[in-house]
C-alpha cells in the first residue's frame, strides 16, 4: 500500500465536517425483484453467479416466476469450450477459473440451461464451491495435450478433460424432470422465453473508437466475445435508464481498491486532493504497519468522504495502467442515496449474506463511473438515440 495513499485519505477525512465523520445511511430510491443473494465460495465463478442473476431478474420481470439456475452447468459447458480454443491456440490463451458475461449468454443460446436443484456442481464431497484443485487438474491434462508427446493429438483427449471437469462438477445430465415435465437442457433453456440475443454489451474506453463493437482486451475475455464502446456519459445514462424502466444490469468492475471494503461499500475518495492538504499528521500515519493502515482504511471507508471527479481520461489512464483490472462480476438493481444525498447503486453480489448488507453492496456513483469495465443488459434498456448509433 503506497504511503501517500494512505496520508492523503486520513488526512482528507479527518478535515471533513463533523457529519461526515458518521456511518453511512441509506435510503432505497428504487429496487427492483432480483432473486437471494447466492454464494460462489472459493471459486473464480463471479461470472456466471452475476450473468445468472441478471437472467433470473429477466425472468421475473417478464412475469415467468421464480427460477434458481444452475451457475456450475454454464461452468461446465464453458470449461469445455475453453478447452477447444485452449489446444487450437497450442496453449497461448488463459485457462483459469475466471470468464465472462459472454460465456453465460452463449451457453444459454447454444446449449440451454438447467434448475439448480437438478444440477448443484457439487460431486467432490463439499457443501460449497472450491475449484483450485479441479482448475489445476484440468490444466495439467491440457498442457500435456498441447505438449504433443505422440507428434498427433490423440482423438480422446476431450473425453481424458472432460472426465476430470465431471469428476468435480458432475455429468450434466442428457435429461431431467422439472416440474412434472423431462426436458434436455436446450428445450429447459427454450422454455423460458429469453431471446439472448437481445442482450447487449457495453464498455467506455478510449483506445478504440466509439459507437462500434470490439473485444475487450482482459484474461478472461477469451471468447474475444465483442462489447459496444460508448462514452461515459451514455454509458452511465444507460444503467441509470435501465434501473428507472425496470431492466437489472450485470456488472463487472474492479474490486481491488481500497475503497471496495468487504463490508457492503465501494467508494473511490479523492486522494490527489487530500494529498494537497497533508500536513503535520503526515509522518505519524507513514509509520503504520502495512496491517495497521488496511485496518485504518477499512474502518474510515464506512464513513461518506470526497470522491474523485471522474473523466474519460481517467477512465483510460486507470485501464492502461493496470490500475483497473477484470477482478469481479455482481448485478446492479437499484439505486439509493446517503445522509448526503449522493447517489449509490444497489448491487448483488455473490459471496453469501455474511456482511452489513445481508449480501448487497452500495457502490457510489463514482466507483460506478470510474470502475466499470464492461456491462450486460437487454437492449431495450437504451435509449432510441443510442440504439440509432450502435445499429441496433
Amino acid at each position: 500500500m503506497r504511503k501517500e495513499f494512505v496520508i492523503g485519505l486520513l488526512c482528507l477525512l479527518a478535515s471533513l465536517p463533523v457529519r461526515a465523520q458518521e456511518a453511512y445511511e441509506f435510503t432505497t430510491v428504487r429496487e427492483l425483484k432480483i432473486t437471494p443473494v447466492k454464494n460462489q465460495s472459493r471459486s473464480g465463478t463471479c461470472w456466471s453467479f452475476s450473468c445468472i442473476g441478471m437472467i433470473e431478474a429477466e425472468l421475473l420481470r417478464t412475469g415467468k416466476g421464480v427460477y434458481d439456475l444452475s451457475e456450475m452447468f454454464v461452468v461446465n459447458r464453458s470449461y469445455r469450450d475453453k478447452a477447444d480454443k485452449y489446444v487450437r491456440l497450442h496453449g497461448h490463451l488463459n485457462f483459469a477459473q475466471g470468464g465472462s458475461f459472454a460465456d453465460v449468454l452463449y451457453v444459454f443460446k447454444h446449449y440451454g440451461a438447467v434448475p439448480r436443484a437438478v444440477y448443484r456442481g457439487l460431486a467432490y464431497g463439499e457443501d460449497m464451491h472450491v475449484h483450485g484443485e479441479m482448475e489445476q487438474a484440468a490444466l495439467g491434462c491440457l498442457k500435456a495435450v498441447v505438449s504433443d508427446p505422440n507428434r498427433k493429438l490423440s482423438p480422446v483427449w476431450r473425453k481424458a478433460f472432460r472426465g476430470i471437469i465431471d469428476s468435480y462438477l458432475g455429468e450434466i445430465p442428457d435429461t431431467f424432470t422439472f416440474n412434472g415435465k423431462v426436458y434436455t437442457p436446450r428445450r429447459f433453456g427454450e422454455s423460458l422465453g429469453l431471446n439472448i440475443d437481445d442482450y447487449v454489451s457495453l464498455t467506455s474506453f478510449t483506445h478504440e473508437p466509439f459507437y462500434a463493437p470490439f473485444a475487450l482486451e482482459i484474461p478472461d475475455n477469451w471468447r474475444w466475445a465483442t462489447s459496444y464502446n460508448v462514452p461515459l456519459e451514455d454509458l452511465m445514462e444507460t444503467i441509470d435508464r435501465a434501473i428507472q424502466t425496470g431492466y437489472t444490469v450485470a456488472w463487472a468492475t474492479d474490486v481491488s481498491e481500497p475503497g471496495f471494503t468487504r463490508n457492503g461499500l465501494a467508494t473511490m475518495p479523492d486522494l490527489e486532493a487530500s494529498l494537497e492538504t497533508s500536513g503535520s499528521d503526515r509522518e505519524r500515519w507513514v509509520g503504520l504497519s502495512a496491517k495497521d493502515r488496511e485496518k485504518e482504511i477499512e474502518k474510515l471507508a464506512e464513513k461518506p468522504c470526497r470522491e474523485v471527479e471522474v473523466t474519460q481520461a481517467l477512465r483510460q489512464e486507470g485501464y492502461d495502467s493496470y490500475r483497473t483490472t477484470d477482478d469481479h462480476g455482481m448485478l446492479i438493481y437499484g439505486t439509493a442515496k446517503d445522509q448526503t444525498g449522493k447517489k449509490f447503486y444497489l448491487v448483488k453480489n455473490s459471496w453469501g449474506t455474511d456482511n452489513k448488507y445481508q449480501g448487497t453492496w452500495y457502490a457510489s456513483e463514482t466507483f460506478v463511473a470510474l470502475k466499470t469495465v464492461s456491462i450486460v443488459l437487454h437492449r431495450d434498456a437504451l435509449s432510441g438515440a443510442l440504439r440509432s448509433k450502435l445499429g441496433l
